[in-house]
């Protein structure tokens, strides 16, 4: 049976809404949103940055390893549409790379070498609150049509409740924790990746789906998976 556009939208919606009601795997969740992103909206991949305690901006989800790639030089230059986002707290349209300021020269360079025509990146924020971004890349340049863009902004905005919420009770120093775990969670994910391609011959696309698929079949976090994995005490 083919899945629709808005059956993977509402399953979307029900796994986020999730999160404000029990527990969650922080990274999973992400993982979740922007693979949601591109296969139910008109883009080719996407990734999310989040901000750890000292407002810095680390890659935790991504849908390729060509977007992972892009986002981690904009960290590493400190410049680009993404970052922008989440500095200014707005929406960054970029319909044509090609034409991306000066500034963002080395994010133009590096998307265009990845395939990508054209970005949107959407602040996740909660009012006052902005702890990271979510980045849509296309191979195609123009606008992304208005619908996609709503149902991003929603899907964004959903995921930064669950993450902000904190059963809502408890102070922003829980808050700050749990973002850092994310951050130091990627950390080992992107270590067990290495490995898993490196022992299995896989891509790392291909690395981080084995490691997710385990981690889901056995009802284990990821993070935990992958410390096993890179510290040699898990194998398969």
């Amino acid at each position: 049976m083919t899945v629709t556009r808005q059956q993977l939208l509402l399953d979307a919606f029900a796994t986020l809404a999730d999160t404000l009601v029990a527990d969650y795997d922080v990274v999973d969740l992400l993982q979740t949103l922007v693979e949601t992103c591109q296969s139910a909206l008109d883009v080719t991949a996407a990734g999310l940055l989040l901000a750890d305690a000292s407002g810095s901006l680390d890659l935790v989800a991504s849908t390729s390893e060509e977007s992972r790639l892009v986002e981690v030089m904009q960290i590493g230059a400190d410049a680009g549409p993404c970052i922008e986002a989440f500095r200014t707290a707005k929406v960054v349209s970029l319909p044509d790379i090609a034409q991306a300021p000066d500034k963002w020269g080395s994010f133009r360079d590096s998307a265009r070498e990845q395939g990508f025509a054209s970005v949107y990146a959407i602040p996740m924020r909660l009012r006052n609150t902005t702890i990271g971004a979510l980045n849509l890349f296309r191979d195609t340049t123009g606008e992304l049509d208005a619908e996609d863009i709503r149902a991003a902004q929603a899907l964004a905005d959903v995921a930064t409740i669950g993450i902000l919420q904190e059963r809502a009770l408890r102070v922003s120093d829980s808050i700050r924790e749990q973002l850092q775990m994310a951050l130091n969670s990627r950390v080992l994910i992107e270590q067990a990746k290495g490995v898993l391609a490196y022992t299995h011959d896989l891509s790392m696309d291909e690395a981080f789906t084995r490691l997710r698929q385990y981690a889901r079949s056995n009802r284990l976090p990821m993070a935990e998976v992958a410390k096993g994995l890179v510290q040699r005490t898990l194998l398969f």
